[in-house]
């Protein structure tokens, strides 16, 4: 016998998609400690919720980084330049906002520490 629903929830099954996910006892236990608390239903509520507020909420929000194809010593330059414009800042906010290569931005960043033309703050 063949599987039946209604129109409404034949539609629901089209615009979303079951998945699975594997959680430490720690996750888990926090997560039921949410629940218990009545700011959950279910871990289902909790991991919707939590998979949004990641997709869509600005300060978490997914980027996508264009990453200009500058070499080393032009790099290092406009890296410099950045240190000096800004005063302090981490690489990775360098490399996003220069679009240049993470690594790249490291290596660079640890080669001006050992030059003694950055410093790292304590």
């Amino acid at each position: 016998m063949e599987s039946v629903t209604t129109k409404k929830q034949s539609k629901l099954m089209e615009r979303t998609k079951a998945v699975g996910t594997e959680l430490t006892m720690e996750e888990y236990n926090k997560i039921q400690e949410l629940i218990n608390a009545g700011m959950y239903i279910s871990i289902s509520d909790f991991l919707r919720d939590a998979v949004r507020d990641k997709l869509y909420s600005n300060s978490n929000a997914a980027k996508v980084i264009e990453i200009r194809n500058v070499d080393y010593s032009e790099a290092k330059k406009e890296i410099l330049d950045y240190y000096r414009r800004y005063k302090e800042a981490f690489p990775h906010e360098v490399a996003e906002a220069l679009e240049l290569d993470y690594e790249l931005v490291w290596r660079i960043t640890d080669d001006l520490k050992k030059e003694g033309r950055l410093e790292e703050i304590k």
